[in-house]
This record gives C-alpha cells, structure tokens and sequence, in this order.
C-alpha cells in the first residue's frame, strides 16, 4: 500500500500541473495554435513521454489526431492517424463510453492500439473530451513507465481534459463568430461596391459609353483583375462581347470574341440556365473557356444579365487568385448585375427609340417631298409626252427646208428630244412606284439574280452570298426588282474608276421578321453628310447627267411594303445599302398541280429551277431542264421558260421555237413584268407570259 503523504503530494503536483495547463490554454483562441500548445505544454508540466488530442469528424465515426508531441505527432498527422469512435483502441473506447480509462502496460492491454510511432509507450490514459453533453474529441497521454497512472489521477487529469475540452469549444465558437464577421464585413463591401456601381452606372444612357465605363467602375470598385459585359446578339445564338476592361478587352473586341450561348464556358452556360456560375480554379473547370488575352485568370465568376424575365446577355468578374469568390457573394455580385442589366436595357430602349423617331422623321419628310411633287410631275409627264412624237414629225419636215437651217434646227430639237425623254423618265421614278401594289409570296434571291443579269453586269463583279433556307417574302416583285435596279447601277456608277470593281450581294434573315439583301461595294463611298439626303426626290451628287429618283423610289417602295431601307459607308471603303423586306407569314392554300406531264423547263441550275422540278416530279411529271436550244420539242407537253437566262439566250431559243412550230407550247415567266418585254416576246409568237411563281400554289394556277 502505498504511503498517503507519497499519494498526496502527487495528487497536489497534478492539481497544480493541471491548473497551469489550463491557464496556459484558456487564453489561445486559435483553433489550431491552441491544439499545438495544449499537447507541448501537457507534456512538459507533467512529464509524459507524448500526448496528442483527437477531434471528432462531422459523421461522428472517427476520431483525427489533431495535435501531437514531436516527429511520432508529426508523422501521425501526415498520415491522417485517425481511430474508429467506440472501437479497439483507448481513444475509440473512451470515445464510446465517455470516460477515462487507464492502460498500466499496453503490451498486456487488449484494447490498446499497437502504434509503431510510440515504440516506447509502457502506459497510457485516454480521457473523453466533452462539453455538456457533446463530445468533442479525445486526449491521450503516455509514459514509458509501466502503470504511471492511477484510478486517483484520473480526477484531476480529467479535470484538465474538461478545461481543455471548453478551450477547444470556446476556441472553434470564437474562429466561427470571426469567419461571420469576415463574411458580414465581405457582404457589406460587397452590397457597398454594387451601390457604387449602380450609382455609376445608371446615370449613363449611352450604349456605348455605358459598357466602357461599366467594366472599369467594377474592376477599380472591387479590385478584380479583369471584367467583360456580353450582351445576345439578334438570334440569340451567340453572346457577343461588347465591352473589356484594359488591353486584353479591347483585343478580344477587335478579334469579335463571342461565344456560344450553351456552349462550353461560363458565359454560355450562365445565360442558357439564367444563373450565375463560379470556377474556383479554372484549370481545373470542366466548362471554363481557356482564353489566351488572358492568362493570369485563376478564378471567374459569370453573372447572368436579366431585364425582367429577358436575358440580355451576362457579365464575367475574373481574379489573380484561386477560390477568390464564394456562393455567398453570388447574391451581393448578382445585385450589381441586375442594376447593370436595367441600365443596359434602358440604353439600348433609348438608341431604339432614337432610331424609330429619327426614321418616323425621315420617313414622314420623304412622303411629304414625294406628296407634293407627284401631281406637279403627273402633269409634266403627260404634257411632255407630245414632245417627243412632234420633235420625230419635224424631223421629217426639216427635208423641206433651206438645208442650211438644217443643222441648227436639228440640234434644238434633240435638246427637245432629251428634255422631253428626261421629264417622261422622272413621272416613270416617281409615278412607277405609286401604281397598284401586288404582293406574294416571293424567294427574293431569285429577284436579285434576274435583276443583276437583266442589267447585264460583267462577269466576275458581282458576288453572293445567300443563307440556307431562308423564307419567301411578301412584296410586290416588279416593284422590288426595280429597286435592286436602282441600288445595282448606283453601285455600278460608284466603282466606274475601281481598278477591280467588286458588288457583294448578300441575302439572309434578319431579327426573323425580315429578309435583308445587302449591296456592299468597294467604290467611292457616301460623303458622311450626304447620307441623310440621297432619299430626297432629284438630290444627286452626280452631276447633271443624273435626275437623282432612283433612291427616293427605292424608299417609297420600301414604305410600301413595310420594309426598310439604309446606307452606311463600310470602314474598309465604299457604300452598304440594306433593305429589309417583310417575310411571308400567311397561310397558303392547297396547290392543284398537273400531273402525267412531259415538261420542258427552260433555265439555269439555280435555286428556282430546283424549286420547281422538285413540286412537278412530286406531281407526278417527268421534268427536263435545260439553258439551251432543244432538238426536238415533240415529246413535251409543255414548256416553260425563264425570261432571264444566264447560260442561254433567249432570242435564239425562242426563235427556234418559232421555227419549229412549238411556240404554242411556250409559257415566259419573269421576276419583273414591263410591257415592253412582252411586247418584244409577242414578235416571237408568245402569248403567254405570267409572273415568275414561288410557291406550289402560284405554280398550279399558271400552269392550268
């Protein structure tokens, strides 16, 4: 038995061992400095060969060392040591049945686990770390002597536990209130920042100038390394981006960076689902766009941009840094995106409002020139009409005269003649558009191809460039093709002295409501301040030579039809004319096509011809096509010819039907319908010429 002065002096060495241990903890609010000194000081105030603390994992199933003394803690920690809560070994043991429990000789103990890292260890006492009613972990201390430890120094050995066991919990309590203040303080810089954006930012009702000043306000407000605002283009196929901050941004603008909606980045991914998105480390992001401008990205976050239940496009905050953003500054960042989106949508509101009330001007200014001049011009045309046939009978006359009067007379009367034959020409600009309109249904690449090869340009000037499946247009196509003509020989006229005169026809759909043929050309362009003034009636920059009708007849066909029409200088030099002309959106009705017919379709191999060998060998026709003269026309039923032939002519093909009794069997279709073509086609025996079809069902009524 041992002696009680020997047991009491121990007991009082612990109490005092304890209470220094405690007061050394209680003041350490750092969670990990904490467990790093409570192992060091417990080792060193009470002698023990190793101590280590043990925490409990979120599931509650393991306890992790956390702490332990010198190179065995060390190396137990690299291998995250851990033991199982309530298992075969000291710590899970008195984890489980939260007490002390006491190893005088671990090669002996059943339950003691065999730690290679510890060769020395003789005796250990494990002792429950626990707060109220929660267990927070676990200390073990060891000794390589054997029985080191009594059933009376559990007391006060757990005593020190408990205090260490509220240090631990006061110290995680404080890390927790100081990561809510850093987040709350995070959140007000935030919430201040988006206020200081917004406050910036909704000020600005230029488009332009708003983007600009956009990306700079937020990179300067929150401190990112970089910032772009990317707004849908007309299809909402493609997120283009419009404004960047610094060099990268105005290199990637100047590259046309855009990037598909839905497509493999963030942007894209952030507008298709309408919610923001974060890369914490985007070499790492599956769907991070790896952009070359800028290379220092670590971190991005992709912000949609919604004007009500419209996106209009998004905005990327990039930093230097991993991990720089979390779900919590999503709502803080969204909110400056969504003051952005209304300042955004404001913007472009106003430039379209501008834009309309500036075309309302334009349009209501026009109709008011051509108003007042059409009967002044009706009136002209039908006196000047005379003219001519009386210059023709004076003519005749002059025979009868002093031949030395001859010669002058003559002269006058051919400057009769052409004032004569320029005042019919301006009744037939103005007048021509205003007769009776006849829309339908029309492929209007096909109108532009006839107009160019009725103009007879030279090979090799005009180009084209026509999307797939574009939809039939609704215009009258007499009407259309006199303005193509018009916008053709300006464009002719303005590249007389190009070395390599170039005319770019494109023809695609524009915002789904339109189809829009563009005339690009590579001549002298428009002087900048004659752009608003070539629609007005007889405005030329051409010279005496030009009446200056054509234009301001294209706007009035234009206006007809619901269209739209505007010229623009292209940066690389010479002029853009665009015309927007409505789509088709009726409903037809059902088409009566022949059908056990031998037809001969006279045309190119162009997309109207595909069009209608395609409906008449549905119907049930055999179908040949061809752009030249035929041997024999006998096995056909019937034949059809285009008036505007690229590859044939069609003076000989006409006249050799003609000469083979077969032009009976001869129907002309034509984009554009003159009398005088059908005059000229009456000297070949053609009696019927019909407007060129474009749905079945036009082509079932000209073909009963």
């Amino acid at each position: 038995m041992k002696d009680p002065n020997v047991l009491a002096a121990r007991r009082a060495t612990l109490l005092q061992a304890a209470a220094k241990v405690a007061r050394n903890v209680a003041s350490i609010l750092d969670p990990d400095t904490l467990l790093e000194k409570t192992v060091d000081i417990i080792c060193d105030e009470f002698g023990f060969y190793y101590a280590g603390v043990f925490l409990i994992d979120a599931a509650g199933e393991w306890a992790v060392l956390c702490a332990g003394r010198g190179e065995a803690g060390e190396a137990m920690i690299a291998e995250a040591h851990k033991l199982k809560v309530d298992g075969h070994s000291m710590i899970g043991r008195a984890t489980g049945e939260r007490r002390a429990l006491i190893a005088l000789d671990v090669g002996e103990e059943p339950i003691h686990f065999k730690n290679p890292h510890l060769p020395d260890t003789r005796s250990e006492m494990a002792l429950p770390l626990v707060v109220g009613d929660m267990l927070i972990g676990a200390l073990t201390v060891q000794s390589i002597e054997e029985a080191a430890f009594s059933e009376d120094d559990i007391t006060v050995l757990q005593g020190m536990a408990d205090q260490l066991a509220i240090a631990i919990h006061n110290a995680r309590l404080y890390q927790e209130n100081q990561l809510l203040l850093a987040r709350s303080e995070r959140r007000a810089h935030l919430l201040d920042a988006a206020a200081e954006v917004g406050k910036g930012v909704t000020s600005i009702l230029d488009l332009g100038e708003l983007l600009n000043r956009t990306v700079d306000i937020i990179c300067d407000t929150y401190g990112f390394y970089y910032a772009g605002v990317f707004l849908l283009d007309d299809m909402a196929e493609w997120a283009v981006l419009k404004a960047g901050r610094g060099e990268p941004g105005g290199r990637m603008i100047a590259a046309g960076h855009k990037l598909k909606v839905n497509g493999l980045s963030m942007i894209g991914t952030t507008i298709s689902t309408r919610k923001a998105r974060i890369a914490l480390d985007v070499g790492e992001e599956p769907i991070h766009f790896k952009n070359p401008y800028l290379p220092d990205t670590r971190s991005e976050m992709a912000l949609p941009l919604l004007a009500g239940d419209k996106v209009i496009g998004a905005v990327t905050v990039q930093s230097v840094e991993e991990a720089a953003f979390s779900d919590e500054d999503i709502t803080s960042l969204q909110a400056m995106a969504d003051q952005l989106a209304v300042a955004i949508n404001n913007a472009q509101l106003l430039k379209a409002l501008e834009e309309a009330h500036a075309e309302l001007v334009r349009t209501k200014t026009f109709e008011a020139l051509a108003t007042a001049t059409l009967q002044a011009i009706h009136w002209i045309g039908n006196k000047a009409l005379p003219i001519s046939t009386t210059v023709e009978r004076l003519q005749d006359d002059l025979v009868n005269f002093d031949p030395l009067n001859i010669a002058s007379m003559q002269e006058d009367l051919e400057i009769i003649g052409e004032s004569a034959r320029l005042i019919i020409a301006v009744k037939e600009h103005l007048i021509g558009p205003a007769r009776e309109h006849k829309p339908r249904p029309t492929m209007v690449d096909d109108v532009v191809r006839d107009t160019a090869l009725l103009l007879q340009i030279p090979e090799g000037i005009v180009s084209y460039k026509v999307a797939s499946d574009l939809p039939l247009a609704i215009v009258d196509t007499d009407q259309l093709s006199r303005a193509f003509g018009y916008l053709l020989k300006n464009a002719l006229e303005a590249t007389e002295n190009v070395v390599n005169p170039a005319i770019a026809v494109e023809v695609a759909v524009a915002d789904g409501d339109f189809v829009a043929v563009r005339f690009a050309d590579n001549g002298v362009g428009i002087p900048e301040e004659n752009l608003d003034k070539i629609w007005a009636t007889f405005y030329t920059t051409k010279g005496v030579g030009h009446a200056g009708l054509g234009l301001s007849a294209c706007l009035q066909i234009l206006n007809q039809i619901g269209g739209k029409i505007s010229a623009t200088n292209r940066a690389e030099g010479g002029a853009l004319f665009e015309l927007l002309v409505p789509v088709f959106t009726g409903k037809l009705p059902e088409s009566d096509l022949p059908s056990g017919k031998a037809v001969l379709l006279v045309d190119d191999d162009d997309v109207w011809s595909k069009f209608v060998i395609s409906l008449l060998q549905e119907s049930g026709n055999v179908v040949t096509r061809s752009s030249d003269v035929v041997a024999d026309f006998t096995p056909f039923d019937l034949v059809v010819m285009d008036d505007i032939l690229k590859s044939g002519n069609s003076a000989q093909i006409l006249q050799h039907l003609r000469n083979t009794g077969s032009i009976s069997k001869v129907m002309v279709v034509a984009s554009r319908m003159t009398a005088e073509r059908a005059t000229e086609l009456a000297q070949f025996g053609i009696e019927n010429m019909r407007p060129k079809p474009y749905t079945a069902t036009g082509l079932g009524e000209i073909l009963k």
